[in-house]
């Protein structure tokens, strides 16, 4: 029990502290179920993934002590609290469904924007921070979670969220009550980000003791290494980090041409992020090996593992056009793809272990995100793959999709092998099934309108979503897949 100054328990008097009976929390996430699009289709595993999905992410809700508003953690058991990166990527993946989830995290991670230089918490001007947490290890300052600012690329992808928001809402007074946090992340972005002077997005922290060494998403010790299984030492500047900071130039470019009346600025933005995308395909293309590499370390060498990092690279638009079959093919190829998604890095690569946390394990969001880079760079077929392999391993977890889950061949087992420690249910994996759906559906705004092309995988059959909400008000969408081996079986 925690006693206030009058001997009271402090947990009776906070917003829902204690007060709800069983049935009362039962009705409010229900309530949240219904106001989502509605789902009809032939597939019960893409059924059975969304109802899943809507339940886990109505449970992941949580009352912010501080600030009052509801917030979804990032998983349960280890994560229950807000995070940057992992709070973007799941409000990214609900847009289409429930967005008004969204502005509380974008708010409450604009209000808690970094202020000063702390090396306890890598804590700079303009950064977005990683983690939240209360408690006795981070009061004492044991940890520096309140908050820590431990990550490189929340700042990117927090401009990247605010300007899909309005894309899909029409909300223009968010866009322009954040211009200041957004010219901060941007300053971010091209000072403390840019360690080297070089161009590029770094990272290494401030806090060697208790800060993380990595600060992308693949935050494990052993996470960023060569083809031969050697680390590089730090900074390093990861390939999907330069993808984020390209799309959030040319995404802050739109906010700063529609909404904030500065045309040069948007001008300038519109020049840096080609001008990083020229020079991404320069530096990172490893020519022998006709992939992007994973990372250039401190001389500027190429950290030359294939990961599943590439993927994003085709989300966030910087592959060149002409690279982009080629880095399909490593995706979808045995080295990466496991028939069951693909894996974090590739099979023959020195540190593979296909449970190792980041070094060989498959990941639902990565996939999902890999599926809409596929799909922007219009292979459909390719990013239904990922969405049927990615259905079909729901199945054999009750439809929920877990943190992460093992990397072995799917000719060599039976089912997916669970990873021992995963967070389950985990909000950017609980977001993975919604994310597919719009990559199958083909959603995507644009102006006052919902574009509808539908790319349904073979065998899928019908798929129909309805009162899809944003600008336009409410809409439909079906498609059908196609094929003379198309039989709606649930298959």
């Amino acid at each position: 029990v925690v006693f206030g100054a009058r001997g009271e328990d402090i947990r009776a008097t906070l917003p829902y502290g204690g007060s709800r009976s069983a049935d009362a929390i039962r009705a409010e996430q229900q309530e949240l179920i219904d106001r989502a699009p509605k789902l009809g289709c032939d597939c019960e595993p893409l059924a059975g993934a969304y109802r899943r999905s809507l339940n886990d992410l109505a449970a992941l809700r949580y009352e912010s002590i501080a600030l009052g508003v509801r917030l979804i953690a990032a998983g349960l058991p280890w994560f229950m609290t807000l995070f940057g990166r992992d709070s973007i990527i799941t409000s990214l993946q609900v847009l289409p469904f429930l967005p008004e989830l969204v502005p509380p995290t974008i708010l409450m991670l604009a209000g808690l924007q970094g202020q000063r230089v702390d090396d306890f918490r890598d804590e700079e001007p303009g950064k977005i921070l990683h983690e939240l947490r209360y408690g006795e290890t981070a009061g004492f300052e044991e940890q520096p979670h309140s908050p820590y600012y431990g990550s490189a690329d929340s700042t990117p992808l927090f401009i990247i969220l605010v300007d899909e928001y309005e894309r899909w809402t029409g909300d223009a007074a968010l866009v322009r009550k954040l211009e200041p946090q957004i010219r901060a992340a941007l300053e971010w972005i091209d000072t403390y980000g840019d360690l080297l002077g070089t161009g590029y997005l770094w990272y290494q922290t401030r806090n060697p003791e208790t800060g993380l060494q990595n600060q992308c998403w693949k935050d494990s010790w052993d996470a960023i290494s060569y083809a031969d299984g050697q680390l590089p030492g730090f900074p390093r500047a990861t390939c999907e980090l330069q993808g984020y900071a390209y799309d959030a130039k040319v995404r802050a470019a739109r906010l700063a041409r529609d909404f904030w009346n500065d045309p040069e600025f948007a001008d300038e933005l519109e020049r840096q992020a080609a001008d990083l995308k020229r020079r991404f395909d320069r530096d990172f293309w490893i020519a022998d090996r006709e992939h992007y590499a994973l990372a250039l370390d401190a001389d500027g060498r190429q950290v030359d593992a294939l990961t599943s990092n590439i993927g994003h690279l085709l989300w966030s638009g910087i592959v060149d056009e002409s690279r982009a079959g080629k880095v399909v093919e490593h995706l979808l190829g045995p080295r990466l793809f496991s028939g069951w998604g693909v894996r974090t890095l590739a099979s023959d690569e020195g540190r593979y272990n296909p449970i190792g946390y980041h070094v060989g394990t498959v990941w639902p969001f990565d996939n999902s995100i890999i599926a809409w880079g596929l799909w922007r760079y219009g292979f459909r077929e390719e990013a239904g793959l990922l969405c049927e392999t990615m259905l079909a391993a729901s199945r054999y977890f009750e439809g929920r999709l877990p943190e992460a889950f093992a990397g072995y061949a799917r000719d060599l087992t039976d089912y997916p092998v669970e990873y021992p420690t995963a967070c389950s249910p985990q909000a950017w994996s609980t977001g993975t099934p919604l994310l597919l759906l719009r990559v199958m559906l083909g959603l995507e705004p644009q102006g006052e309108h919902l574009i509808i092309d539908p790319a349904v995988p073979p065998g899928m059959g019908r798929v129909e979503l309805l009162d899809i909400p944003g600008r336009w008000g409410k809409v439909d969408a079906l498609g059908r897949s196609r094929g003379p081996e198309d039989q709606p079986d649930g298959r």
